[in-house]
């Protein structure tokens, strides 16, 4: 049994991955400041006696023993990273800083849940690890793109510098139960207008692409690299790589909604990338993964998630 800390571990990413570890039977320590995660999400989780939740904010040093750390704290979609862009930026650096000075004070290993987003606008298609990027630095989603990218220089300056044993993953677009229902992206806009039976927004002609994986698939990946040899530091991506269109999702979300929502087009916002899929051979190679959630199989699990929450008047 370890004693391992999650930061952001209310939010939809990091209370799978609580279940996940609790249900390995280790200790979990929860931090996170509310802003984008949820209670309801740990809720859940209250009794068990191998789980505590810490209301703290990653921006301010953080003094426990753990055994091991996550650190997934940020918001990550472009409504809540460019709510207050100054925090999300403290958040991604000044948070790295501080965890990275804990795992250092307390010589254990630490994961960075960085993302697909330090590729920006790619000109290189699928976007393998090795390729630097094409970010807009003045631009409004630079706060959580360059956030996160400094975060990662900070992280492999850290292991140069004080040989600390880092993990690094490139998170690629993810969704499923836990999303908040106001966040923005895209799946979770198209179903909660779908179910309430208003215009599905489409931002630019809907021919723009991403490549969505599930959120258990992503959990799955992210615990193999923590457990992976300790030479293997990355960065890896973890996404699925298998394409689609906006209006192909829409289309999706329509049939297994049964909605009769019409598409309403809407321009297209700054900086939003024309195309998004993931390399994945590195994952392949190195942590055998590779996603095994179909889209269509996701969707039903996360329109059964948004129907409940509709239901209980939660939105």
């Amino acid at each position: 049994m370890k004693r391992i800390l999650v930061t952001g571990g209310a939010g939809f990413l990091g209370s799978h991955l609580c279940d996940k570890l609790l249900g390995e039977g280790h200790e979990v320590l929860c931090a996170d400041n509310l802003f984008t995660g949820r209670r309801r999400n740990i809720h859940h989780l209250l009794d068990n006696k191998n789980f505590e939740f810490l209301r703290h904010d990653v921006t301010l040093p953080l003094y426990v023993e753990v055994d091991e750390i996550y650190n997934l704290a940020c918001p990550a979609s472009p409504v809540h990273y460019q709510f207050d862009p100054v925090q999300t930026t403290k958040t991604s650096v000044i948070g790295a800083i501080n965890m990275l000075g804990l795992a250092k004070r307390l010589k254990v290993k630490i994961l960075q849940a960085s993302t697909s987003e330090v590729y920006g606008d790619p000109e290189i298609h699928p976007q393998p690890e090795s390729y630097k990027g094409s970010v807009s630095v003045t631009g409004p989603r630079a706060c959580y793109d360059e956030g996160k990218r400094c975060a990662e220089t900070l992280f492999f300056d850290y292991h140069r510098q004080q040989k600390l044993n880092i993990k690094v993953i490139r998170i690629f677009n993810t969704y499923g139960p836990r999303m908040h229902p106001s966040d923005g992206r895209v799946v979770s806009n198209f179903i909660v207008q779908a179910l309430k039976g208003e215009d599905i927004t489409i931002f630019g002609d809907g021919k723009q692409t991403r490549s969505f994986g599930y959120v258990s698939d992503l959990i799955k990946g992210m615990h193999l690299m923590m457990n992976s040899p300790n030479e293997f530091i990355g960065p890896v991506n973890i996404g699925n790589p298998v394409e689609f269109t906006m209006l192909e999702l829409a289309e999706n979300v329509l049939e297994l909604t049964g909605s009769k929502s019409k598409l309403k087009y809407l321009p297209l916002p700054q900086d939003d990338p024309m195309q998004r899929k993931p390399n994945i051979d590195l994952a392949r190679e190195k942590l055998g993964w590779e996603p095994k959630v179909h889209l269509k199989e996701g969707l039903i699990e996360t329109i059964h998630y948004f129907e409940q929450i509709l239901s209980e008047g939660q939105y």
